[in-house]
């Protein structure tokens, strides 16, 4: 079968790879083409745009590059148009993905999945409509979503959490140890604080500059910044302090071996957990206390991180928007770094965090369910 995949960013780049990867083992004569990343680019297929080319983030980025994102999106129309895939798989990216989703539901017979749903139980709880319209089946990563769509009376397929399975590889195939690590990567030979400032420039440039203020406060650890894919090692070199060090394309590495961690929301703060690393929440904003006013009065949901979403309670402590000051980052990370009852209470939350995701296997099940959903359909 010919699939056409769509990502918009590093971890969707990351999932649908692994997807990909087990969409082949069930059906051999695979054709993919997509837009993605490097690894996806790895499995095989055709890559049309690079996820780099899409990602911009807040409002100000949006507006300046509305005419390069139109015409990415005018391409794409045309292109699955003229490639006439069996299906058409979108991952996350809502802003996106849903106009993609429902240009070709309007002009072609072309299935329209959703692997990774649109996080529309925390905003936009009306794009609902355009979902139930636009798409034939939604996957799910999230075991809290199958009640909120089942509220919506559209139901999903939940297939684990694709994280859980890259976590597990990883760990089972990467036995280095700490004297290893450093000294491959040119380290000192001290405690590891990991820093995930995001994916994206402007979130990186908002959240490194608080966290390397936080690491003078730490002499006796060092801070190691986990580097983005498609960010150039000089971007991060104007944000950061002279002690800190930077890694590329060894996130995990770096997790396995770190004490704690400052993590920007997002897919990272999950990964982090199923690696047992305390970490701290940091998400600054402009406009902080706007921001914040929004947040509780507009955001649907009482958390911001996978983790506490997950768990439907605090088990790690989210500095957003005004609450991202370096005292806080400060006054929070100190609780991790020694055996405090904090830092136990989030080890434990992540172990039942792990219970709930469930068993590792995800992009198989996906892959399955994807097949046994196209096959009924014929």
């Amino acid at each position: 079968m010919k699939y056409y995949l769509i990502v918009g960013e590093a971890s969707g780049d990351l999932h649908a790879s692994n997807l990909m990867k087990a969409l082949k083992q069930e059906d051999p004569q695979a054709e993919f083409r997509f837009f993605g990343g490097d690894l996806m680019t790895a499995v095989g297929g055709t890559r049309v745009r690079h996820y780099k080319d899409l990602a911009y983030m807040g409002f100000i980025p949006v507006l300046l590059h509305l005419r390069t994102i139109f015409r990415n999106m005018d391409f794409c129309k045309q292109d699955i148009v003229a490639w006439q895939p069996d299906v058409l798989i979108l991952v996350d990216y809502p802003g996106f993905n849903l106009k993609i989703a429902e240009y070709v539901k309007r002009h072609t017979s072309v299935p329209v999945y959703y692997y990774i749903s649109p996080k529309i139980w925390a905003w936009k709880e009306y794009r609902i409509k355009n979902i139930k319209r636009d798409v034939d089946e939604l996957f799910s990563i999230l075991p809290f979503e199958v009640d909120f769509f089942q509220k919506h009376q559209y139901p999903i397929h939940y297939i684990g959490n694709p994280c859980v399975d890259a976590v597990e590889a990883f760990r089972s195939e990467n036995q280095e140890s700490f004297t290893e690590f450093i000294s491959c990567n040119h380290l000192k030979d001290k405690p590891i604080i990991a820093l995930l400032a995001g994916s994206r420039k402007q979130e990186i440039k908002d959240n490194l500059i608080r966290m390397m203020e936080v690491a003078k406060m730490f002499p006796n650890y060092q801070f190691v910044v986990a580097g983005a894919p498609g960010i150039e090692p000089l971007f991060y070199q104007s944000y950061m302090n002279e002690d800190a060090e930077i890694v590329f394309g060894q996130t995990y590495r770096l997790l396995q071996h770190a004490k704690a961690a400052l993590v920007t929301s997002g897919t990272a703060t999950l990964e982090t957990a199923l690696f047992r690393v305390p970490q701290v929440v940091c998400y600054y904003t402009a406009a902080g206390r706007l921001v914040s006013f929004l947040r509780r009065h507009i955001l649907k949901v009482k958390y911001i991180s996978l983790v506490n979403l997950i768990a439907d309670r605090e088990v790690v402590k989210e500095l957003v928007a005004d609450g991202m000051t370096v005292k806080n980052i400060q006054t929070e990370l100190k609780k991790l770094l020694a055996e405090t009852p904090e830092r136990k209470a989030m080890l434990d939350g992540y172990d039942r965090i792990i219970q709930i995701l469930g068993k590792a296997g995800a992009s198989e099940r996906a892959a399955q369910e994807i097949l046994r959903c196209l096959n009924k359909k014929k």
